[in-house]
């Protein structure tokens, strides 16, 4: 099968063995992949968890057609229009466990489907489970204009949040996010941001910070964070290290929670999967939570839609079809 494999010279379209599903996986006919910030340092041969170096078929999330299943797949069967994630997305042919995919409504395109599994995982689990938004609660999204974050915006305002701040150094897309349930846009590269958070919450602080920047903003995170209020961690797109006022912290009594997938264990991507489902599904279905496409590349020009990623200036999700 064809396959964007890394090679010792950066990811290229390559020969690659079609996978075989064993166990409670399933094996998909890709139709179309949606592209993460993560792809780019895999592409180039750098590590994410225990994926990368050569020979790995890059891609973490995609939409297509199931054409096998292992014999503990109790959950799909052939012909299942399935979204999913997991290794190998940008490939004719992707595995993954049978519980880590949703169904693609009726309706939906591939191309619209491939833009949804990371971003619903993620941020559900972000907002609503570490999170423990509330009805009537405030949340601030650092990072809000990433296809995660868009939707982090979307889920906080569907689960009833009085107040969403979302954070964008970008000055055009800071002016689009509003579209997706902002109430305020912010600048977290402005000195002043941590004051215009105070002024909007009567100068107590938002309930939840979903921050996807960290590094430079790490102390700014915590002055704006309410008394008991949350903060999880989500991404390090600002950089992975940064000062952090401990005594802040201890002050505002801060429950501070770091999230990631490349720890968890097939139980627990399970469950946060089926908890998207039990929880927010009817608005998938009715297409109330959505991510806006930037730009879709057939599979020949995967090479430009990385460097359109590499380059920042899109707003949504970049999408590949096979």
């Amino acid at each position: 099968m064809k396959a964007y494999v890394v090679g010792d010279m950066g990811a290229a379209i390559a020969d690659a063995p079609k996978p075989s599903p064993t166990g409670s996986q399933i094996l998909v006919k890709v139709h179309a992949c949606g592209l993460n910030r993560a792809d780019i340092g895999i592409s180039k041969g750098h590590a994410h968890g225990a994926i990368g170096g050569a020979g790995t078929i890059v891609g973490m999330e995609w939409a297509g057609e199931v054409v096998e299943v292992g014999p503990a797949a109790t959950q799909a069967k052939v012909g299942d229009r399935v979204m999913g994630s997991g290794g190998g997305a940008f490939a004719e042919f992707a595995i993954t466990d049978h519980a880590r995919t949703f169904p693609v409504p009726g309706s939906m395109s591939y191309e619209t489907a491939a833009t949804l599994p990371i971003a619903l995982a993620t941020m559900h689990d972000a907002v609503v489970t570490n999170g423990a938004l509330q009805t009537g609660q405030s949340a601030l999204i650092q990072g809000a204009s990433s296809g995660v974050g868009l939707m982090a915006l979307q889920i906080a305002k569907h689960k009833g949040a009085k107040l969403v701040i979302g954070s964008s150094t970008n000055a055009e897309r800071r002016g689009r996010l509003k579209e997706f349930g902002a109430d305020l846009a912010i600048d977290s590269k402005d000195s002043g941001w941590v004051d215009q958070v105070l002024k909007a919450t009567d100068g107590k602080g938002v309930d939840l910070i979903v921050d996807q920047v960290s590094g430079p903003t790490a102390n700014g995170n915590l002055a704006a964070t309410k008394v008991k209020g949350r903060i999880v961690n989500v991404g390090r797109l600002g950089g992975s290290h940064g000062d952090f006022n401990f005594d802040l912290h201890a002050a505002r009594r801060i429950n501070y929670i770091g999230v990631t997938f490349r720890t968890r264990t097939i139980e627990e991507i399970r469950d946060i999967f089926a908890r998207v489902r039990a929880d927010i599904w009817p608005a998938v279905e009715s297409g109330k939570l959505k991510l806006p496409i930037d730009k879709v590349y057939p599979f020949a020009e995967i090479g430009a839609a990385f460097a359109r990623m590499e380059a920042n200036q899109h707003l949504g999700k970049i999408v590949v079809t096979l």
